[in-house]
């Protein structure tokens, strides 16, 4: 049993905020930093991402020296094995039974924490602020919420997404859109199972960003928006994407398989982006169904440039060679544009 005097705040009437000092050591014997990862029939756990080496040498070589300090509080949630003394006052005692190993987890500070701990000898206290939560839900939304406006990468933050209730309405697009891509790319149902890179799948090709944009369109001016509301409309979103990218592969083939973004535009985030106007193009002809989208992306065939020897884009502001498309907003549009004239440009 670890014991720390503790300050406690009054804030939120559903949580116990404190602050105390402890060492690394002493705070790693009672929280853990749990990685984000999947285990093998997708289902998503943790929420921090990998250490970054660089990042915590730097720390570690300004905390190495004598005079260094360290006001940023390290940032703890517990949802268990923690006692608290003194329910009266703000002065308070915490007990933490470590004798199953760590009961919290680290929601901010990881890096500074992990150089810390390379720094054996040193009896430097860190703050730390720790949050008492009622279940693990409510843990990930304050990890999201903390997190939220610091450089933590977004596409972490959007994978775990779908895994939280309660978050700011400006969030709730983003969730949405979070969940269908991550059935795009773990439901076995999906033509894009694996295929799309996230921090729980390094492995993927195709940026996570740019299928997240996709579908953040489609909820904004297409078929997602008319059905997302639905009892089982995310499910029917994430199913027209997957027939749509079903008929994409079966059509340009040649340009999808083996290929990186830097060998086919067709997997790169700009081609990933305007194929998703294409689909919204085809949806308004009929059912979003892979039959009926592989009529549709027919038309498109001899006039693409996916991929060096394949020709050229012959927009309306000019030729442009096939690897000339980048991920810009002005690139996006041209090409956008571009595909989904040719796409409406005769009945199908």
């Amino acid at each position: 049993m670890l014991t720390f005097a503790a300050i406690r705040a009054r804030q939120s009437p559903n949580h116990q905020v404190f602050s105390f000092a402890a060492t690394a050591e002493q705070i790693l014997a009672i929280a853990s930093i749990d990685r984000v990862r999947r285990d093998e029939c997708g289902h998503l756990s943790g929420f921090q991402r990998p250490l970054v080496s660089r990042h915590i040498r730097e720390i570690r070589d300004y905390l190495g020296r004598s005079d260094s300090v360290m006001p940023n509080a390290i940032v703890l949630a517990f949802i268990g094995g923690v006692r608290v003394r003194g329910e009266a006052g703000a002065l308070v005692e915490i007990e933490v039974d470590v004798s199953q190993g760590p009961v919290g987890f680290v929601v901010d500070g990881q890096q500074r924490l992990s150089a810390m701990a390379g720094l054996p000898g040193r009896d430097f206290q860190l703050l730390v602020s720790a949050l008492i939560c009622e279940t693990s839900e409510e843990l990930r939304r304050q990890f999201i919420l903390v997190n939220n406006t610091s450089p933590l990468p977004k596409s972490l933050i959007y994978e775990l997404l779908p895994a939280v209730d309660g978050l700011p309405r400006r969030m709730t697009d983003r969730a949405r859109a979070a969940r269908v891509v991550e059935l795009l790319n773990f439901d076995s149902r999906s033509s894009l199972l694996g295929q799309i890179k996230q921090h729980t799948n390094p492995g993927g090709v195709i940026s996570d960003n740019a299928v997240q944009r996709l579908v953040m369109n489609s909820l904004s001016d297409g078929y997602c928006r008319e059905t997302i509301e639905l009892s089982d409309g995310e499910d029917r979103c994430f199913l027209a994407i997957s027939e749509f990218f079903e008929a994409v592969q079966d059509v340009f083939g040649a340009s999808w398989y083996e290929h990186i973004p830097r060998t086919s535009r067709l997997v790169h985030s700009a081609g990933i982006i305007s194929m998703g106007f294409v689909m919204e193009a085809i949806c308004e002809k009929g059912a979003p169904c892979a039959p009926m989208f592989k009529i549709g992306l027919q038309k498109l065939v001899g006039h693409t440039a996916w991929t060096e020897g394949s020709g050229e884009w012959k927009f309306r502001s000019g030729v442009r060679s096939w690897n000339s498309i980048q991920n810009l907003h002005s690139d996006i549009n041209a090409l956008s544009d571009y595909l989904a004239r040719i796409v409406r440009r005769k009945s199908f």
